[in-house]
């Protein structure tokens, strides 16, 4: 039975951790190397809180937050968790660094993971004694809105602790789903990845503005996918199931692949002309506010969510 956690790293995942165990009954220990950001963290989560009771997605805000405690020491922080979650920059070295510490200095039975977007597993824990208590679990951006959790280990990862990590996040109510063989950048990204490329190639080529292509996700495949993935989708988009759609449409839908193959880099000049079009639509100094707002309106939707799943089901 676990019955403390460590986040490390404050920032908006770590922080995002931090509010999931919380509200699953957890103490956690929230520890980053820089107070101030640590500090910070403090004030919003208070905030992120507040959102989340007044839109009735937890019982008590104050019992939430008591439950996350500020720590300066990581081995104050890690002492005594049954489950760590380390938050830190997206950089293999800081990574390896932080592993290598806490697999001398917590027992066996402690499971350590990454919330990393990208790194391998196998890559952080290389020639750690620990390695098979070691796994990558990567949230969606916020994890605390948004429940997805990918499970990837190394192959030598033990299959126990793959067992025993989706056992425990399950229980804290994410949704997880467990990668089968390390590939770069997981699931989700590989998907968003691929959406971004395509996307990309319609506004450079002047076919859809930036913002017309958003209301496209925002008001057409958004709203579909909100409630089922695209198998599910096209399953139910031709009256005989999945083949009878891929009959259908498999050949038209082959040529416009093969138009997709070809890729383009990822290079300064699309960087200034996504920049030009995005700050033409939003300051950069109403980024914060708008971020806001994404959460709140998320949390309406899972509220929604949750009452059809009563009514009508999942």
């Amino acid at each position: 039975m676990l019955e403390k956690i460590a986040v490390i790293g404050a920032g908006f995942i770590g922080r995002s951790w931090a509010m999931v165990f919380a509200r699953a009954g957890y103490n956690v220990a929230l520890f980053d190397a820089y107070p101030e950001a640590l500090k910070n963290s403090m004030v919003l989560l208070e905030e992120n809180l507040t959102d989340l009771k007044d839109n009735d997605l937890i019982s008590s805000k104050q019992a939430v937050y008591d439950r996350i405690k500020p720590i300066t020491s990581l081995k104050a922080a890690i002492d005594g968790a049954d489950w760590v979650q380390e938050n830190a920059l997206e950089n293999l070295q800081i990574k390896r660094d932080l592993f290598h510490q806490m697999d001398r200095l917590l027992p066996d039975t402690t499971i350590i993971a990454s919330s990393t977007s990208a790194i391998a597993c196998s890559d952080i824990t290389k020639d750690m004694q620990g390695a098979s208590r070691m796994l990558v679990a990567h949230p969606a951006n916020p994890p605390y809105l948004l429940p997805i959790v990918e499970l990837s280990g190394a192959p030598c990862t033990a299959k126990n602790t793959l067992n025993q990590a989706r056992i425990f996040l399950e229980k804290i109510g994410m949704e997880v789903i467990t990668i089968n063989r390390e590939t770069k950048g997981f699931v989700l990204n590989r998907l968003q990845v691929a959406l971004l490329n395509e996307a990309f190639k319609l506004i450079e080529d002047g076919i859809v503005s930036g913002a017309d292509l958003d209301k496209t996700l925002k008001y057409g495949l958004g709203l579909r996918w909100s409630m089922m993935g695209p198998m599910e989708t096209i399953d139910l988009n031709a009256p005989g199931g999945i083949r009878d759609y891929l009959e259908r449409f498999g050949p038209a839908f082959g040529e416009i692949a093969q138009e997709q193959a070809a890729l383009r880099p990822w290079n300064s000049a699309r960087y200034k002309k996504m920049e030009e079009e995005r700050r033409s639509e939003m300051q950069l100094e109403e980024l914060t506010d708008r971020a806001r707002w994404r959460d709140r309106r998320l949390m309406a939707l899972i509220r929604h969510k949750r009452e059809a799943d009563k009514h009508y089901g999942k």
